[in-house]
């Protein structure tokens, strides 16, 4: 696996960068809001979906952070800042335009759990950290069925 660096500047880029990060775990204490730098980081550990969809499937994950620069206001449904060891699982990230270039990030998580982010423009980049290892299984998404867990043997 080569490591990721994307930037998002716009709805597309941000699908390209929402398709990398998903089912990616974040820890809730690894959400950074700094709202004097107009600024949200968040530590996350990617699955590699590249590696898992290859001609010799792997399932691994890396250190990532997502940046987004620009924010004005940081939102959360069903997250609490306290519970720092609690960790979500990301679906997706979707950006909706307001005033042009404003509008708003929305990172959508398992369980219901969102972030909704208020920004100037859309400036977010992703990039791998390193280390790269080995996962226990892959994530699966049946339609119309909640999320299972497939093992690297194929079953759940």
């Amino acid at each position: 696996m080569g490591l990721l660096k994307l930037i998002a500047l716009d709805s597309d880029d941000l699908a390209v960068v929402s398709t990398h990060l998903q089912d990616a775990e974040v820890k809730v204490g690894e959400i950074h809001w700094r709202p004097r730098e107009k600024r949200v980081v968040i530590g996350l550990d990617r699955f590699d979906w590249e590696a898992a969809n290859g001609q010799k499937p792997t399932f691994q994950r890396c250190r990532s952070a997502l940046r987004f620069e620009r924010v004005m206001a940081c939102k959360c449904r069903n997250v609490l800042s306290q519970d720092k060891d609690k960790t979500l699982s990301l679906l997706g990230v979707e950006f909706s335009k307001t005033k042009s270039p404003g509008g708003t990030v929305t990172l959508m998580f398992a369980a219901g759990q969102a972030l909704r982010l208020e920004v100037e423009c859309l400036e977010a980049e992703v990039v791998d950290l390193g280390p790269v290892w080995a996962a226990d299984c892959c994530p699966d998404h049946a339609e119309d069925e909640p999320p299972a867990i497939k093992s690297q043997s194929g079953r759940t």
